[in-house]
């Protein structure tokens, strides 16, 4: 077995926590009960999972599995403090790993803020932004692509040219909105807020949402792309923000109203998909590089409300508002290389659910 390194501390200082009976409520969290570990510190309070009346008896074999599927990193949150942080194959707390496709929720919140701030309105056209041109189609038919219709993944362009996007390769492939289809143009939303910030994206990036929420990591350059690297600790901040309804302590970061449009159905082409979030529960998915419409759930072991950041080679946030969780992991692909969901999913459930439950 390889070497593995886990945390699940007892937390000595708090004298009442959630137990077993806590979980299965639902309803929104309220920031009374979230505990926010501190921005300039690397500390962090835990739970056990015996004061959580989980199966204890569970923990191994998800451990196991976990480095069996050639996992670098896995967290636990409940109410935002650790549970369950575990690291393989030589990865620390303090190691930094690509979020890949996970990342664009990144782009999401800090659209999200933008709009907050006046710099941008989600419904403008993104030519607006970066001048016209920026796609090969015809005029008309690019005027018909908004800032939304990045965020919903339903710009019309064609997803089947690879993942360059240049002008050459940003070809008309039906109306914006009348077709979902998974594709990286996401990114011109980072040229848009530089633009109207009149700063880089990773200055913009850096005050607005990574500063203020105590992350650490940094936008390395990838071919066309900005893909962002940070500790397994990071993600998991962004994900207790987003658990968080947006909010960090007292400071309102991601608009509510607005991060509660992204975290459901955007559009009526693919239910599952927010803005840049997967959503479980769905009567119906697509997938990327796919028009095949499934029917069922998401990921059918995880709980309903359940929703999430994916990103290539099994790159995971899951947010689960009803079981009070933040759930992180990264790593090499579990299995085959894929863009995000895969059978892991379902197969790390099973798991998990066998643990909380």
């Amino acid at each position: 077995m390889k070497r593995l390194t886990y945390l699940f501390l007892s937390l000595t200082l708090v004298v009442s926590c959630a137990s077993g009976d806590d979980l299965p409520d639902q309803g929104e969290p309220t920031n009374d009960s979230i505990y926010f570990p501190p921005l300039n510190s690397d500390t962090w309070e835990t739970k056990t999972v015996s004061e959580l009346n989980w199966n204890e008896a569970q923990l191994q074999p998800l451990l196991d599995f976990l480095e069996e599927k050639n996992s670098k990193s896995f967290m636990i949150l409940h109410e935002g403090k650790i549970v369950v942080e575990a690291y393989f194959e030589g990865h620390t707390s303090t190691s930094p790993w690509y979020w890949a496709s996970a990342g664009k929720t990144l782009t999401t919140a800090i659209t999200g803020i933008a709009q907050e701030e006046g710099l941008l309105t989600i419904n403008d056209k993104v030519s607006d932004y970066i001048g016209t041109g920026w796609t090969s189609s015809p005029l008309d038919k690019e005027n018909l692509i908004t800032c939304k219709k990045l965020l919903s993944m339903n710009s019309g362009l064609d997803d089947g040219l690879g993942d360059d996007i240049s002008v050459s390769n940003l070809q008309y492939l039906a109306n914006a909105g009348d077709r979902w289809a998974y594709h990286n143009v996401y990114v011109k939303l980072q040229d848009v807020i530089a633009e109207a910030s009149n700063q880089t994206w990773s200055n913009y990036f850096n005050s607005k949402l990574k500063d203020r929420i105590g992350m650490t990591g940094a936008w390395i350059q990838t071919g066309d792309f900005n893909v962002y690297w940070s500790t397994a600790r990071s993600m998991a901040r962004f994900g207790l923000l987003t658990y968080s309804d947006g909010k960090w302590e007292n400071e309102q970061i991601i608009p509510e109203t607005y991060l509660e449009d992204a975290i459901n159905t955007s559009q009526n082409l693919n239910k599952s998909y927010g803005y840049m979030w997967w959503l479980n529960g769905k009567s119906t998915y697509k997938l990327p590089q796919s028009q095949i419409e499934f029917n069922g759930p998401l990921i059918s072991n995880a709980p309903s409300d359940m929703y999430a950041a994916l990103g290539k080679n099994d790159q995971k946030i899951y947010v689960v508002p009803s079981k009070k969780l933040v759930i992180i992991r990264m790593g090499n692909s579990a299995n085959n290389e894929n863009f995000g969901l895969s059978d892991f999913d379902n197969q790390l459930w099973l798991r998990i659910n066998a643990l909380i439950n």
